[in-house]
């Protein structure tokens, strides 16, 4: 197998299976009320942050990467102070992260060269994607404390 389908192959690995099976299992340690708790005014709760990654990966990887069209409002995203139980949230974006693995299994050692602008910046797939899986990681360390604060 060659370094970039390697690449390509643990990076759908992180996004699918290792980072999801973390957040349930933070999201089913809390009572929903603890789901979108803030701790404090300039924070954001754990609700935010599922809500943020679903939006992230739809941006960058099923838009960006995938060319679908993607409708949206990230600032809603971090606004929003109610919504989903934890298991909804999840749910929607565990359905995101497998439509964005099918985008992921498509494509080939030479896609990851092509370039992109996303969010208004030069990139390219294979940066595209190790941003998803560093962004992902990042915010998935801040659901885990948030849950051990919660919990």
């Amino acid at each position: 197998m060659s370094a970039p389908a390697i690449f390509v192959s643990r990076s759908r690995y992180w996004l699918t299976k290792e980072y999801p099976i973390k957040l349930r299992h933070c999201v089913n340690a809390l009572p929903r009320s603890a789901v979108w708790a803030r701790p404090n005014q300039s924070s954001n709760s754990i609700g935010n942050l599922i809500v943020h990654l679903t939006g992230n990966v739809s941006e960058w990887i099923l838009s960006g990467i995938g060319g679908r069209s993607v409708s949206r409002y990230r600032a809603g995203e971090f606004a929003q102070t109610d919504g989903a139980d934890g298991s909804k949230l999840l749910d929607n974006l565990e359905a995101v992260l497998n439509e964005a693995d099918a985008v992921l299994a498509g494509l080939t050692d030479k896609d990851l060269e092509r370039s992109l602008i996303i969010q208004d910046r030069e990139t390219t797939v294979l940066s595209a994607v190790y941003h998803v899986v560093e962004h992902f990681s990042m915010h998935t360390g801040q659901i885990i404390f948030l849950t051990k604060r919660l919990s």
